[in-house]
């Protein structure tokens, strides 16, 4: 506990709730795209339109939900920033999102929707940068496949993968969108968020690593 509130510093926790603005801000990019968002936002906005429910208010239901299994088995993921994901992040992408159903990207082309796409990846992966330098707490989903990569003989890689598979698995079956932007999500934001923690999120928020 003592070295988690020496690291509870003002760099940190605006580099955190920045990065859950920022990571709100790309998965709205993606949404408006409609070619596929991250595997549990594609899941949760799927489930959303199913029950007629909005994105931002089903969100903190399903973490809810998902919070049981940190609260178990991953007590010492919980901090600040988990809280600030499960309650902020989906607000934040469901205003952005109607802010920008303006601009009705999909009525624009198919390069449009992919440029769109390509700027959905760097946002996201800044978003993500900035959250998990800050340190200060694991989302629930995001905890749940280190959770498991713990208990199980499999490596953190493949517990992920397991995860966004099932969440994929479901948007689909809720009739939500799986296409190209789901599968850069899952696959393809790694480097960028390594670029994003060097060059950017390390230095703006004093963290060495």
């Amino acid at each position: 506990m003592k070295e988690y509130l020496r690291k509870i510093t003002l760099r940190r926790m605006i580099g955190m709730i920045l990065g859950n603005v920022i990571l709100g801000i790309g998965i709205a990019v993606f949404r408006t795209s409609l070619l596929g968002n991250d595997p549990y936002s594609a899941m949760l906005m799927a489930g959303a339109d199913r029950f007629g429910i909005a994105y931002s208010m089903l969100m903190p239901i399903v973490n809810a939900v998902v919070f049981i299994v940190e609260i178990s088995w991953g007590r010492h993921y919980i901090g600040i920033g988990t809280f600030v994901n499960w309650f902020l992040l989906g607000y934040v992408a469901q205003f952005f999102i109607d802010l920008f159903a303006v601009l009705q990207i999909p009525e624009r082309g198919m390069v449009i929707r992919l440029l769109t796409v390509a700027v959905g990846v760097l946002v996201v992966s800044l978003g993500v940068s900035f959250y998990q330098t800050a340190d200060l707490g694991i989302a629930p989903y995001d905890s749940l496949s280190i959770i498991i990569s713990e208990h199980c003989p499999l490596p953190y890689f493949w517990c992920r993968l397991a995860t966004d598979v099932v969440c994929t698995a479901v948007c689909f079956a809720l009739g939500g969108i799986v296409n190209v932007g789901t599968a850069v999500c899952a696959f393809g934001l790694g480097p960028f968020v390594h670029f994003f923690d060097e060059h950017i999120s390390q230095k703006a928020l004093g963290v060495q690593k």
